[in-house]
């Protein structure tokens, strides 16, 4: 849950307090921010990860009284923004937007990677995630994952699932259902949803593990069928789409999400007002109420709850990689 405005303001005062008791050298060091904020989008201009980065960027720049700045730095499936913010001085002015992707799965895809997801970065905040939706084209003709699944089995190889690319949280989303339910399927990776998503509803490919923003239109328009969440729950957007673990596969849950990264070694005190700044501004109800309507969960975690969340997942992802045999040729 986002914390209450109270909290933001114990998490100033917190900051004040650790600022004030130092030698004036230091004070004026520690002083924050004293010149524009930069929030480092890994990707290109209109995806979620940027339109999420802008809004947040516009709420916390008249709190902050400095301008907060989102500049996009994408390549390699949103490594080469993540390393250039890992390798920042940690004094609060360069943040990360990091995703899935960069911050989680990326340390066991690529071997050469030049940060650490760990211990690269001080966590700030998760501030959305949300399901995917296991998709199909109509004319599969199935009606259910048990249906999917059998179709599956029956035909290895042959039942193809398309993603926006390789080492996505789609790409393996769908690795870690096909080992859950033992299935051999086909990835199709594509460069980002839109073609995924009209190749899917042309019938060039079967299925798909969608980004329920992306997804939802095409699912309200019948251009293809929802057969399950990824969720721990089901969706309130979807609330007639059962989740996988509903659906034959009990544990099964995997979420895509976005959180603020500083630099390794940003003080305790700085995180703590980071983290204020962005739990006040993600409870404002014209941020909170838009990316809800769009299907994802706000929040504002603890710095320390989204570090333990962050080394959870790359563990996990790790795994999925390791038994999946993923590799990216």
């Amino acid at each position: 849950m986002i914390p209450p405005l109270p909290r933001r303001a114990l998490a100033l005062g917190a900051f004040a307090i650790a600022t004030s008791g130092t030698a004036p050298g230091t004070a004026r060091a520690q002083a924050w921010p004293v010149k524009p904020v930069r929030i480092v989008v890994p990707f290109p201009p209109g995806g979620s990860t940027d339109v999420l980065a802008r809004r947040l960027a516009e709420r916390m720049s008249p709190a902050l009284g400095q301008p907060v700045l989102v500049e996009n730095r994408p390549g390699a499936g949103g490594t080469t923004g993540a390393d250039y913010v890992s390798k920042s001085p940690p004094d609060g002015h360069t943040l990360l937007m990091g995703v899935t992707g960069s911050n989680a799965i990326a340390a066991s895809l690529f071997p050469n990677l030049p940060y650490d997801p760990v211990a690269g970065f001080s966590p700030v905040s998760r501030v959305v995630s949300a399901p995917l939706v296991v998709v199909v084209n109509p004319a599969m003709g199935v009606n259910d994952l048990a249906a999917f699944v059998a179709a599956a089995k029956a035909a290895p190889g042959a039942v193809t699932y398309a993603t926006p690319g390789n080492g996505t949280s789609m790409h393996l989303t769908g690795v870690m259902f096909a080992l859950a339910a033992g299935l051999d399927l086909t990835h199709v990776p594509y460069r980002g949803s839109a073609q995924a998503v009209t190749d899917l509803m042309a019938g060039l490919v079967k299925s798909s593990f969608a980004d329920l923003l992306v997804i939802l239109p095409h699912l309200r328009a019948g251009s293809v069928k929802a057969l399950a969440v990824t969720g721990d729950s089901r969706h309130p957007l979807l609330p007639a789409v059962p989740t996988v673990a509903e659906s034959g596969l009990p544990g099964f849950q995997a979420e895509s999400w976005q959180g603020l990264f500083a630099p390794p070694s940003t003080s305790p005190a700085l995180l703590a007002r980071l983290h204020a700044e962005v739990a006040a501004a993600m409870q404002a109800p014209e941020i909170r109420d838009a990316f809800v309507a769009q299907g994802f969960r706000v929040e504002a975690t603890e710095p320390a709850d989204f570090a333990r969340f962050v080394k959870a997942e790359v563990a996990k992802w790790g795994q999925v990689v390791k038994e999946g045999g993923v590799r990216l040729d």
